[in-house]
């Protein structure tokens, strides 16, 4: 669900070796069937007419499931409700472009109905947002110029053209676009060196996060660290609360910037600004407790936030669907053709 390249421990924290997806480009842990977990504020979802059961093998490409309810939503009459929402999270399996594809119908959905939308993208680190405005300005400034200073390569690195469309888009209806991830250099420093420790180092400081509150909650944390055990197995204790530590770093900055952004831009009732459309790994928005949760802790005014969780369609496959629906994985369950690479590996 959540990694895009391998590596070892050693390579980046002189520890013995251990897979570590989860901080190759914004990845946390691999794909894995959960146990149940409460769909957390579902009550927040609309009321909506009675919709044909998902009777079982009737799964199919380009569905919408709410998870609720277990029920096939019309995914055109949904897309039309979208603007009154203050916070839309996609959650991607990286690199499958037809989950940027359903980003691009989430936009031109907004667009539509006359909102401006602020993407907020976690293949951007903090220390390449002014490259990211300069490029959304200036219509004359070489891609390859945009990449560099945007710090494309140190952050996040692979095909930008994976997700060039989500940039072309916004650049095209010039809309705010933020970046979510924190400098990479930090998370490193927390999954080495501990997140007590990872705090007085002084790029902290500049960065806003020496004294910003963390939240270690414990249903996310037996969530993490379960997956993470599932996905990178062979490490030790040590190992997997360093890893934790960087995950959960991760998402409260996520959660900081999003907030931000909901103030900056004013977004709420009334605004034609907005909704923040946060695009990021599945992993991000699970349960609703990586960014989501800590959202709504930081926004005291209340939030309208809605998840949705992208997943290959794979005929073979229907009973992890059913799992991810009565687990309660997303508000929605949005299934799409498989991308290039192939399925995410299903952790067990």
């Amino acid at each position: 669900m959540l990694g895009k390249t391998v590596m070892t421990v050693r390579t980046f924290f002189s520890r013995p070796p251990l897979l570590v997806q989860w901080l190759g480009l914004g990845a946390m842990f691999c794909m894995t069937v959960a146990e149940p977990l409460p769909l957390i504020w579902g009550s927040e979802l609309p009321l909506r007419p009675p919709s044909p059961v998902v009777e079982s093998g009737s799964f199919r490409e380009w569905q919408l499931l709410e998870a609720r309810t277990g029920l096939a939503v019309p995914l055109e009459e949904w897309l039309d409700s979208l603007g009154s929402w203050d916070v839309i999270y996609l959650g991607e399996e990286h690199r499958n472009r037809f989950h940027v594809d359903a980003a691009l119908r989430v936009l031109n959905a907004l667009i539509a109905k006359g909102r401006k939308p602020v993407l907020a993208i976690e293949m951007f680190g903090w220390d390449g947002q002014t490259g990211l405005d300069r490029y959304l300005a200036e219509s004359d400034m070489a891609k390859s110029q945009f990449l560099e200073e945007a710090r494309w390569r140190e952050n996040w690195g692979g095909a930008y053209e994976d997700y060039e469309p989500l940039i072309a888009f916004a650049r095209e209806h010039r809309l705010p676009v933020r970046a979510l991830n924190p400098p990479r250099s930090l998370v490193r420093q927390v999954a080495k060196r501990g997140l007590a420790e990872a705090r007085a180092d002084l790029e902290m400081a500049r960065w806003g996060m020496a004294q910003e509150e963390i939240v270690d909650d414990p249903v996310y944390r037996e969530t993490i660290v379960r997956q993470l055990r599932l996905c990178h197995g062979g490490g030790s204790d040590a190992d997997y609360q360093g890893m934790y530590e960087a995950s959960m770093f991760r998402d409260e900055a996520m959660a900081k910037t999003i907030v931000e952004a909901l103030r900056t831009f004013q977004i709420g009732p009334g605004s034609q600004m907005g909704p923040i459309l946060s695009y990021t790994g599945g992993g991000h928005i699970q349960y609703r407790l990586p960014v989501p949760k800590r959202v709504a802790r930081r926004f005291s005014d209340g939030v309208r936030q809605l998840t949705v969780y992208l997943s290959s369609f794979q005929a073979d496959r229907q009973d992890e669907i059913r799992e991810l629906l009565k687990d309660g994985i997303a508000d929605y369950l949005w299934l799409t053709p498989t991308g290039s690479q192939g399925p995410p590996r299903r952790c067990r």
